[in-house]
């Protein structure tokens, strides 16, 4: 019977993340092959025909090929229980991810080796910025004609201000590639294409002093080609230091073949040593150990509909400290409330496992009656602990929602409250009325094609989308000391409220913002609001 630190420190929790079709969900799929926790990947292309990807269970989803939601798998493999959570590539759902990368402990950012560093890339690794959160590189389809290799480490280190390590080397690419060199074990791995959707691959390991067999299984201008590389390599690159890595200064790199499964294994392994257990997380300016705690954990993400059948919402928490027993009673912090957390349990994709019992690093979901939001913590009862909220992005793109049939007002109120309260949109009212006028606001605009898909899917709800020309929202942050309605603005200026009340302004022009403030002295306005 292994006890609740042993539990705790064989758990690795990590978020992928990744540029829209880098490969991403294709390698998460070899991870559980990997693991035994499925037997064969599915195709990911948006193709009627085809399996879907295992981590893609929304409809909309299933009909782009692209993921707008992040899910959560776990598996174990070679001793360790292994979380990861797949974030949505597209940038219009970058919030999503970086709620995600708030309950992960390090991240995997995988590249297209004939692309580099594209621009949701960029956005993402700011927010593990943010978070000084450890990344993983791993330079994915090599099997394809790539960049430089060196160009590829280069523009990581200049557009995403990091230093690079490889970890292991690339030996051509394309119809040329031949394998990769380990640097650590001095040695060479080639490649040979598997059959898709299997683990099998034939992989010859050739130490660097079997120049017989180099010659042999890679050639001699490839040979020559990659010692010359190594020289180059030695001298460049910065030196592999682990502590660096924990505290988010430098990336190991991986080059390998998702699609291929060549490289992943070898990945994953280097992955779970360098990697950490699950890390304390901040309550009220002090870390929580997350062996010597008791149970606490805070919701990250809440998805309504999960389950057509049910028409039910369920709130994804991450376990920061202890262990988590299905029948014991635990405190709703923000609700003041002790109660028994409802169908604990760990969703594979639209799959579902109820749970007795989880550990620190763990992501379970519950039964959502509507009581939690986002950033809400959940402890024992006799324990204080309120973990830090998780900062709101400001919408950039606005609209005024009509609904086609008024006789369907409830299920509209619902569908739009029951959405924004997932984090995916946020709503707003005209300032001073009431909820007949909805305005909505989103990071990016592929979430009105969802709410539209999912009002009229999930709530059989028909609704117009008007847009509205704003482009910058401003929370108040003294509220209580400014009088709303003597407020002088400018002439693209509009005052609404949100859900709680709160008073808010939209500008079409970020000059106006700067205006407002001069014509308004001691109005303090700020861009984040809290989830």
């Amino acid at each position: 019977m292994s006890t609740i630190a042993e539990e705790i420190n064989k758990r690795r929790t990590f978020a992928i993340i990744s540029h829209p079709d880098a490969g991403k969900t294709t390698l998460t799929e070899k991870f559980l092959l990997y693991g035994g926790a499925i037997n064969l990947a599915g195709s990911v292309k948006g193709k009627a025909t085809a399996r879907h990807a295992v981590s893609d269970w929304m409809e909309i989803e299933k009909e782009r090929g692209i993921s707008v939601t992040s899910s959560v798998l776990q598996f174990n493999y070679d001793g360790y229980c292994i979380n990861i959570l797949d974030t949505p590539g597209h940038q219009d759902f970058s919030e999503d991810t970086y709620r995600t990368l708030m309950a992960a402990d390090s991240a995997v950012m995988v590249i297209d080796a004939s692309k580099g560093v594209e621009a949701q890339t960029r956005k993402l690794f700011k927010v593990c910025g943010m978070r000084g959160i450890p990344i993983f590189t791993f330079i994915n389809k090599m099997d394809r004609d790539a960049n430089d290799t060196f160009e590829l480490l280069d523009e990581i280190e200049k557009e995403l201000g990091i230093a690079t390590c490889p970890v292991n080397w690339p030996i051509g690419s394309g119809k040329r590639f031949k394998g990769v060199y380990d640097r650590h074990e001095n040695h060479v791995l080639t490649y040979s294409d598997t059959q898709k959707g299997t683990k099998e691959g034939e992989t010859t390991v050739i130490s660097m002093d079997d120049e017989a067999g180099l010659l042999e299984n890679i050639g001699d201008e490839a040979l020559s080609t990659l010692r010359e590389e190594i020289e180059l390599l030695d001298g460049a690159s910065a030196e592999f230091d682990l502590n660096e890595v924990r505290n988010g200064k430098l990336t190991p790199v991986f080059f390998g073949s998702a699609l291929t499964n060549f490289g992943v294994e070898i990945f994953l392994q280097n992955f779970l040593k360098m990697a950490t257990t699950p890390l304390p997380r901040v309550s009220q300016g002090e870390p929580v150990d997350p062996v010597g705690n008791g149970f606490s954990a805070f919701v990250f993400k809440i998805q309504a509909n999960m389950n057509k059948a049910h028409r039910d919402r369920v709130a994804f928490m991450r376990i920061c400290s202890g262990r988590f027993d299905a029948g014991e009673e635990v405190k709703h912090v923000q609700g003041g409330k002790v109660m028994r957390l409802s169908q604990p349990q760990q969703i594979m994709a639209d799959e579902r496992k109820i749970l007795n019992e989880a550990y620190a690093g763990d992501i379970i979901g519950v039964f959502d009656p509507g009581i939690f939001s986002i950033g809400d913590t959940v402890c024992m009862p006799k324990n204080n602990i309120c973990y830090e909220g998780i900062p709101t992005f400001a919408p950039e793109h606005f609209a005024r929602v009509r609904q086609m049939d008024t006789m369907k007002r409830k299920q509209f109120i619902k569908g739009v409250n029951q959405i924004a309260q997932e984090g995916a949109i946020q709503i707003f009212q005209e300032f001073n009325t009431g909820m007949e006028e909805i305005i909505v606001g989103v990071v990016g605009v592929l979430q009105f094609d969802v709410l539209k898909y999912r009002l009229e899917n999930e709530y059989n709800v028909e609704i117009k989308l008007e847009p509205l020309p704003y482009e910058h929202i401003r929370w108040i942050e003294n509220k209580d000391e400014v009088d709303l309605m003597k407020l002088t603005g400018t002439s693209d200026m509009k005052k609404i409220q949100d859900l709680k009340g709160n008073p808010l302004l939209l500008f079409i022009n970020q000059w106006s913002i700067g205006m407002t403030l001069d014509r308004n002295k001691g109005l303090v306005l700020s861009e984040f609001g809290r989830a």
